[in-house]
């Protein structure tokens, strides 16, 4: 079938993805009403009626948004599925005119071989003071922060508030 939007049906699945591959140590765990409650930042890809991957492209602010869960089972690995999902969740930020993406990742080289670039995780405060300060690794983090753009800041008017003109200088 390939990859598709999440369906409500499939967040136990993604939780079983997220699970297997936390007890491999790539990934922090995701409780299940979290997954319902942003079942829709998901995509899965499907074959022969399994859910062998999953990712969530998350909005953290109006110029910034993160790839989460980025999961593909050993069924899916080196077929180029990893890839197809991050390619999902990128063009749905340029959809919505969201300039920047970036990732938390135990392996940075697979983004990098995607265009990604290492960044400096202070440049994500929104990230860091929602959802990083929550975490049983904070402020020990293990995990290597990405960042692409997928389109120029300047092609999106972006109005200058008080609220944003942090993330703007930052990011």
């Amino acid at each position: 079938m390939g990859i598709r939007k999440a369906q409500i049906t499939d967040v136990r699945r993604i939780k079983q993805l997220i699970e297997d591959h936390m007890h491999e140590g790539f990934m922090l765990p995701r409780p299940l009403s979290e997954l319902y409650e942003n079942m829709r930042d998901f995509y899965v890809w499907e074959e022969e009626e399994m859910i062998h991957g999953c990712v969530g492209l998350h909005i953290v602010w109006d110029n910034l948004a993160e790839i989460k869960s980025l999961v593909v089972d050993h069924f899916g690995r080196g077929k180029g599925w990893g890839k197809e999902l991050v390619h999902h969740c990128l063009e749905e930020a340029q959809d919505l005119h969201i300039p920047r993406v970036f990732a938390l990742t135990k392996i940075p080289d697979f983004f990098v071989k995607l265009g990604f670039e290492l960044v400096d995780k202070d440049q994500l405060p929104h990230k860091v003071w929602s959802e990083c300060i929550r975490c049983p690794k904070f402020p020990g983090c293990d995990e290597v922060a990405v960042g692409i753009w997928v389109c120029a800041p300047c092609e999106i008017p972006i109005p200058k508030t008080a609220d944003n003109a942090l993330a703007l200088s930052r990011v």
